[in-house]
């Protein structure tokens, strides 16, 4: 099942945070022996033996943008290629001589052909014989027009050898002649036959008399015994059965191009024409296609064997068994040197770069690029960055959206107001909505269905109750299967982390309306024992560290680097503290990465355009509110809270609150909190929630009906608090200082009316304004390092 959203947008903007790839001594200039750009010879770190470089990141984190930088840094200083192996087309109607393989090792080789510098173009004669080759393995005098387009094919390639001859075309004439001259002599039309005319008058009308030798190398075959004309026609065969022995003649054809680099480098007439190395660049190179021309390569320096090339891929999973022995390092472990050990797996032999999330500081000059004279909020990069995680593709194109607002909107911007605007991002085109664009860019191969069933189920808090709308409200597509259980693999499929299984039975206990408790998190990942996992949490410094979103510079285990959630607010699952202080784990959002999660809830808002009625937004919610049935459960509070109903979860919370559980009083007010703003588009002015925080909206008498006064102030502290920590938490709306300590006066407050718990509600009131001043949300038990 595939993951339109179709489109997506490719600026060539300036990249950063990847100073420790494209600095003129980093990652890349010690690879290939040149400084980018000026081309000024750097020593090479890995000598003769350099690794196979792997940059591992999730969708948008930049892995073609760093790709192409690559390329546009070196183009011209060394023989280079750019291959997606997501997009190596059949050519239509093509015989069965064509394969993925031969197709990008064609592609390959034109790229790397052209002179560079100094230098001579490269020819590619051992290349061009192998796939001529297998080429005509099944030529016959009913299909010979067929034939002739798969011949013409190859003219990029011999062009490499001989570009007037290359070209001409007259050699497939003599070739498909010969084939016929053959078969009217009685000789039956095999693979291994065929392959030999084809090579033979390629040899005769294209090749020079130095370029015939290297027919030779084909020698080393299988079961050529050094005869390069008997290695021709056995790959041929082999490529003809399929199976492993195309995957062997597939291979071999790989070393052929390798070796034709190799002998461009080394060659009497060439030694010391070239510096450097030549570079091969493959994006989405987790694919089966990537890892079929990487694994040759692997193979062969394993065995002892040198060439000259530099290969530089990109995977969205980290996880890929390609990659089992891999040395593994982040970015800015590599921005010096970056060792990478040998071991006896010829996966050693690569070398595996996690790109990490944009740090605060470097999401901060991407704002002030596009908004140099700083008209928009000060507070607006950090906003953003709790959004998208600094997941680049997603700081870049918000950062562009601000720029480009309106002046008279460009001093009320939050995160949210950025998802409504419209951004250019090409001088030919017209503007593009920032959400569809930024998702589009994040699920690039969701059908139009598949977008609209995703939509809905993001409202989901886990897999039950994605299950639960899908029966509900997507009865048509699930008539191929479960739709929620398809959208969840096809996630998956594409890298992205899972949500949870499982129910809400075990969600806060199962006693009365809250149970025993639970414990609210923020993207964090709690073991069987209740044990925050290594990973995650908040730089020691506050914000985001030095160098990422959170943790040691970068996005915590499972993070956007790995295709999973960003370390940024917004309640991902909650932990359960029973009666017995055990814990145990409830599932995360069915969507669990923020930022994905964010803009699928904003498509289901406003995509029909029906304000104030909103009904996709309301009939899901109202599903799910009767899913959770009616007892006031957390998960049924929050649901209300999405719909605009606060008035439960303040009744609700206000009568638990003088339970002997603070801590988890406080988890429910912050997992409750964690519900979805039902906001308006374009809205002007201060955000509806602030006044009821700072007490200026006190709400309807009526429901303050037959409560004595310590209940009333009781309940009206609760609802002042729970719309300060809605709004401050909330990833689409920037923190406002007063709500900031309006939330620390209230939760002081309520620490003296409690008449055992007032420990927690205090240091929630030390501990929590630093924790949102920091980006951070806030911590469970307040204090305590692991807040996300």
């Amino acid at each position: 099942m595939s993951l339109t959203l179709r489109g997506g947008w490719r600026m060539d903007r300036a990249l950063y945070g990847r100073e420790a790839v494209l600095d003129p001594s980093g990652l890349v200039a010690r690879l290939t022996g040149l400084a980018p750009y000026g081309f000024a010879g750097v020593r090479y770190e890995h000598g003769d033996d350099p690794p196979v470089t792997v940059f591992t990141g999730g969708r948008g984190m930049g892995k073609t943008a760093l790709l192409k930088q690559i390329r546009n840094a070196y183009r011209r200083g060394t023989p280079l290629a750019l291959l997606d192996c997501a997009r190596v087309e059949a050519p239509a109607e093509h015989g069965p001589g064509w394969s993925p393989v031969t197709g990008a090792l064609a592609e390959l080789a034109v790229q790397l052909s052209p002179r560079v510098l100094s230098a001579r173009p490269v020819e590619f004669p051992r290349l061009a014989l192998g796939l001529a080759a297998v080429t005509s393995i099944s030529w016959s005098q009913e299909d010979d027009e067929r034939a002739r387009r798969d011949l013409q094919r190859l003219g990029p390639v011999l062009a490499t050898v001989d570009e007037s001859r290359g070209t001409a075309g007259t050699w497939v004439g003599k070739v498909l002649a010969k084939l016929a001259a053959q078969v009217a002599e009685g000789a039956a039309p095999m693979a291994g036959l065929l392959a030999e005319a084809t090579v033979e008058t390629v040899l005769e009308d294209v090749f020079g008399r130095s370029q015939r030798r290297s027919e030779a190398w084909y020698g080393a075959y299988r079961s050529a015994g050094g005869n390069g004309t008997l290695g021709l026609r056995q790959l041929a065969v082999d490529f003809s059965q399929g199976g492993p022995r195309r995957s062997d003649a597939e291979g071999f054809l790989v070393g052929a191009l390798v070796e034709d680099l190799r002998r461009a480098y080394v060659g009497l007439t060439r030694r010391g024409t070239r510096r450097g190395r030549p570079l091969i660049l493959l994006d989405n190179a987790q694919l089966p296609l990537g890892r079929r021309l990487i694994e040759p390569v692997l193979r062969d320096r394993a065995d002892g064997r040198r060439d000259q090339v530099v290969v530089i891929a990109a995977s969205r999973d980290r996880g890929h068994e390609g990659l089992r022995r891999a040395t593994r390092l982040r970015l800015p472990e590599v921005a010096h040197r970056a060792p990478c050990p040998r071991g006896t797996d010829i996966t050693s032999g690569i070398l595996a770069v996690e790109l990490t999330p944009l740090s605060a500081a470097q999401t901060r000059s991407l704002f002030d690029r596009y908004d140099p004279a700083g008209r928009t909020p000060p507070a607006l990069p950090g906003g953003v960055q709790r959004l998208t995680g600094g997941r680049p593709v997603g700081v870049a194109l918000l950062a562009r959206a601000a720029g480009e607002a309106p002046a008279g909107v460009r001093g009320d911007l939050t995160p949210g107001a950025l998802l409504d605007l419209a951004v250019e991002v090409r001088e030919d085109a017209p503007a593009v909505p920032v959400a569809e664009t930024l998702l589009a860019e994040l699920v690039p191969e969701l059908r139009p269905d598949e977008a609209a069933a995703l939509t809905v189920l993001a409202a989901a808090h886990d897999e039950e109750s994605a299950r639960a709308l899908a029966r509900t409200r997507l009865r048509a597509a699930s008539l191929e299967g479960d739709v929620a259980l398809r959208l969840r693999d096809a996630l998956r499929g594409d890298g992205w982390p899972a949500g949870g299984g499982g129910g809400t039975g075990r969600a806060f206990g199962s006693g009365g309306a809250y149970g025993s408790g639970g414990a609210y998190r923020t993207d964090r990942a709690y073991g069987p024992s209740g044990a925050i996992r290594s990973g995650g949490g908040g730089g020691s410094d506050g914000a985001y560290g030095s160098g990422g979103a959170a943790g040691e510079g970068g996005a915590p285990s499972g993070g956007p680097t790995g295709g999973g959630a960003p370390a940024t607010g917004g309640a991902a699952g909650v932990a359960v503290r029973t009666a017995a202080g055990a814990t145990g784990p409830v599932p995360a959002y069915f969507v669990t990465d923020p930022l994905l999660r964010a803009l699928l809830l904003h498509r289901l808002r406003f995509q029909d355009r029906d304000a104030p009625e909103y009904t996709a937004w309301r009939a899901v919610h109202e599903t799910l509110l009767a899913h959770y049935g009616p007892r006031p459960t957390p998960y049924r509070l929050r649901q209300e809270l999405a719909l605009g109903r606060p008035d439960g979860a303040v009744a609700a919370l206000r009568e638990a609150f003088h339970g002997p559980d603070v801590g988890g009083w406080l988890d429910r007010l912050l997992f409750v909190a964690s519900a979805p703003y039902p906001r308006d588009p374009h809205r002007a002015g201060p955000d509806p929630r602030r006044a009821v925080a700072l007490g200026q909206d006190p709400g309807a008498v009526g429901e303050l009906g037959g409560l004595d006064e310590a209940a009333t102030a009781l309940h009206q502290s609760v609802r002042r608090l729970l719309h300060a920590v809605w709004l401050l938490t909330d990833p689409l709306a920037l923190p406002d200082d007063d709500v900031v300590e309006r939330m620390a006066y209230e939760l002081r407050q309520l620490s003296g009316r409690h008449l055992t718990g007032s420990l927690p509600l205090w240091d929630a009131a030390t501990h929590w304004p630093r924790d949102i001043r920091a980006w951070r949300a806030p911590s469970s038990p307040p204090g305590s390092e692991d807040g996300a």
